[in-house]
């Protein structure tokens, strides 16, 4: 109970009481606490208070890595200089048109959203943040490199299995995301990696919200298409 207290508490700006886990041991519970998630946004009735209702109760947490990651990694930058940004409370440019750009996307893929996409998508997005700290090194400092240090195979499992179940509440689709979760962490590894020597918090929330955009998107694919 306390590592899924732990995940609450770390995911979302619910309040939570007594000792919980630390994130790293509270990991195993992300996806199901996406799926929870999903499925509370899911009994918002328009696209624009699902996507409000996302971004209020997880504190825009991930948006504000998104944002910062966005203005951090631009051509020609040195590591030191994007580590210094990461860590910058202020949004620049970049970082606001990766937000106008992430929240217009996925305000027009919640126009078609069921019941199973939602729970399917925000599982798996949060699965990718795990996968994610699981193969990378930390760098910098703080709770973002205390977690990429603390995640285990374990975890990864149950993380994983979750990720796959929620998902096959979408069929090809949930198939689908699953692919575009993997090659998204792939990705975005390699270029934090190569940019800064391995990634922070910031990094782990940018990777929530691409993959997050992404699973939306192909649930609604039809949206987009005609």
């Amino acid at each position: 109970m306390k590592r899924f207290l732990g995940a609450i508490q770390f995911l979302t700006v619910l309040p939570v009481r007594g000792k919980t886990a630390e994130p790293a041991r509270a990991a195993i519970y992300f996806p199901l606490v996406g799926a929870l998630l999903g499925a509370a946004a899911w009994l918002v009735p328009t696209a624009l208070g699902k996507l409000a209702f996302l971004i209020f109760i997880t504190g825009g947490l991930h948006e504000d890595g998104l944002a910062d990651v966005a203005d951090a990694v631009r051509e020609g930058r040195p590591a030191e200089r994007i580590l210094a940004i990461l860590k910058d409370s202020r949004i620049g440019t970049y970082g606001a048109l990766a937000l106008i750009f992430s929240i217009l996307f996925r305000w027009q893929a919640l126009e078609t959203a069921t019941l199973p996409r939602l729970v399917a998508a925000l599982a798996v997005s949060r699965a990718a943040m795990v996968m994610l700290a699981y193969v990378s090194h930390p760098t910098g400092s703080g709770l973002g490199a205390a977690f990429v240090s603390g995640v285990r195979r374990w975890a990864v499992a149950l993380v994983a299995m979750q990720a796959v179940a929620a998902a096959a509440l979408c069929g090809w689709e949930g198939a689908a995301m699953l692919a575009a979760a993997g090659v998204s962490v792939a990705l975005l590894r390699a270029w934090f990696h190569a940019r800064i020597g391995g990634v922070t918090g910031d990094c782990l929330g940018a990777a929530e919200q691409v993959t997050q955009t992404l699973a939306l998107g192909i649930g609604a694919w039809r949206a987009f298409i005609w």
